[in-house]
């Protein structure tokens, strides 16, 4: 299976996993196969290969062909991410809307895709599509590409070479991976991404890369607005950025306490 197939099986099972997790916490009517299916818009023979595997994992699970709910993979995944610099990011969101009244997320990188770990409260709205889980290209996000910050030329070139850029992104957005190459030579010079207008109309995005301790990439911890919120003021906003992503890189666990 090629990277594409891979983050494309990704994405979809976490589409599926988000969706009884919901549906449950709302106490919903929980889902089968074909419900999930067209819930999703989604082919049922693929959904059925995706929700074995996920039962395989422990992260769903099934008495008796009966609808789907949450594993007990699924809660000791969450108590882990609750924890360390994943739980102190909410205070940090919540204290950069507080400075600049900006939404403000945390995401992580799987592929060539960002996936949202969690928004601030002024992002995360109840039925908006921002919530948890949610994926976006890495390439035309400010949050994907302070993700691929160590990349060089030929990382991004390989790390890209299967994507269709047609279509996607906003009018800012770059067409190949030289483009997104030259994008981040640019934003490198200056120590922050800057996405102006790369994934939507209208929207900048501001991110920086959060550090564990060993200089490994974890997340990245980004801003958005519009262009008079964000650009004239770009400079001190990244330093509060930085400053923040670094609170959270040093409160990682070195490699002595992980388990």
């Amino acid at each position: 299976m090629d990277s594409s197939s891979e983050a494309s099986s990704m994405a979809q099972g976490l589409r599926i996993v988000r969706l009884v997790a919901d549906r449950e916490k709302w106490g919903r009517r929980l889902l089968g196969v074909s419900q999930l299916a067209s819930e999703l818009d989604m082919e049922q023979s693929r959904v059925s290969r995706l929700t074995q595997e996920l039962c395989d994992l422990g992260l769903l699970e099934r008495v008796e062909r009966g609808p789907f709910r949450t594993g007990q993979r699924f809660f000791s995944l969450a108590a882990s991410f609750n924890t360390g610099w994943i739980r102190e990011s909410r205070t940090e969101l919540e204290a950069l809307v507080a400075s600049f009244g900006l939404r403000s997320r945390i995401s992580v990188r799987v592929g060539y895709r960002a996936t949202l770990l969690r928004a601030s409260s002024n992002d995360a709205l109840p039925g908006s599509f921002v919530k948890p889980g949610m994926v976006t290209p890495a390439w035309c996000t400010g949050s994907g590409r302070a993700l691929l910050w160590d990349h060089n030329q030929a990382a991004i070139q390989e790390l890209l070479k299967d994507v269709n850029f047609i279509g996607v992104g906003g009018p800012g957005a770059a067409h190949s991976p030289g483009e997104v190459s030259e994008l981040m030579d640019r934003d490198r010079a200056r120590d922050f991404i800057l996405a102006a207008e790369e994934f939507e109309h209208g929207v900048y995005e501001l991110a920086v890369p959060v550090r564990s301790p060993e200089g490994t990439i974890l997340a990245s911890l980004s801003v958005l607005g519009s262009r008079p919120e964000i650009e004239p003021r770009a400079g001190k906003i990244a330093k509060v950025l930085a400053e923040a992503a670094n609170r959270l890189g040093t409160s990682h666990p070195g490699p002595e306490d992980r388990s």
